[in-house]
Formats: C-alpha cells, sequence, structure tokens
C-alpha cells in the first residue's frame, strides 16, 4: 500500500516519463511533405496497424494489399486534418508513446517497433488495449481503430468492396 508521499512521488515521476516521451521522441516532427498530419514515423505505424484492423478486407495479393494500405494511410491523414486542434495533440502523443520504445514497451507491451511487430502481437495488444481496465488505452483503442475503419472506406477500393457506386457526379451547369 502507497502512502500519500510516495504516491505523489510516483504521480511525478510518471508524467516526467510522459513529457519525456512526447518531447525526446519527437521533438521536432513535422508532418512529411506530401502529408497534412501524419509525419513517417506515425504513417508507418498506422500502416502497420491497417492490415491488423481491416483484417479480411483487404485483398490478398500483395501489390493490391500495399496499395489500398497506401490509400488508408492518406486518408487516415486527411481524416485527422480536419479534426479540432486538440484531438489532433492528443492523436500526436499517443503516436509519441507508440513510437517511443519505454512507452511503447510500458502501455502497448511491444518490444519492437509496431512496423517491425508480428502481426500475432499487434493483435494482442490492440485486444489488450480494447478490454484495458483503463479509460485511456481503451479510448486509443478506439480511436485507432474506427480512425482506420473511417479511413478504409474514404478509398475507393472499399466501395467496391461494399457495393458504393461512389460520390455522385457534379453537373456543371
Amino acid at each position: 500500500m502507497l502512502n500519500r508521499r510516495q504516491f505523489i512521488k510516483v504521480g511525478l515521476a510518471g508524467a516526467v516519463i510522459l513529457a519525456a516521451a512526447r518531447f525526446l521522441d519527437r521533438p521536432l516532427a513535422a508532418p512529411a511533405p506530401q502529408r497534412r498530419f501524419l509525419d513517417e514515423d506515425s504513417a508507418r505505424i498506422v500502416a502497420a496497424l491497417v492490415p491488423v484492423v481491416l483484417a479480411g478486407s483487404l485483398p490478398e495479393e500483395a501489390a493490391s494489399r500495399a496499395r489500398i494500405t497506401r490509400d488508408t494511410v492518406e486518408a487516415f491523414d486527411r481524416a485527422i486534418s480536419g479534426l479540432a486542434p486538440s484531438v489532433q495533440e492528443e492523436i500526436a502523443q499517443l503516436f509519441s508513446f507508440l513510437g517511443f520504445a519505454p512507452t511503447r514497451l510500458a502501455f502497448a507491451g511491444l518490444w519492437v517497433p509496431i512496423e517491425e511487430a508480428p502481426t500475432e502481437d499487434l493483435k494482442a495488444f490492440l485486444t489488450r488495449w480494447r478490454s484495458s481496465r483503463f479509460d485511456l488505452q481503451r479510448a486509443s483503442y478506439h480511436a485507432l481503430t474506427q480512425l482506420i475503419q473511417m479511413s478504409w472506406y474514404d478509398t475507393p477500393a472499399a466501395w467496391a468492396a461494399i457495393g458504393y457506386p461512389g460520390p455522385p457526379a457534379l453537373e456543371k451547369t
């Protein structure tokens, strides 16, 4: 059982670690030139999670799978860029935690970078977050998976898969 003094010390140490993760990992992180929000590290994290979150929805053929993953990452970037700045900052912090080894290990249980982790480890990490007793992990799970799913539905490949003919053409007058 922690006494009050120990509790405060642990809380302050945790705050310092989280702040360090945010600023040591990405002191000058900026969006890649072709993107609005995601930097290269964040884009690699999203690309690694897309096949796990969309399991069964992506084609088996490698080139098509890679193209659809790339299109989904681009749609994810567009979706994030349209959110409120405070939400964008929270998502940037999430990517910082997932990209910084000590916080990734502590919060996701992954020893290797997400883009190098086996599919089974990524599934296990997402499952742990989905059923976590901590609201932050559950909210992070829902944010990542719902944004990836929404981004996939924004791609023409998904339209064909669900029988959607695409947006109506605008008539020029």
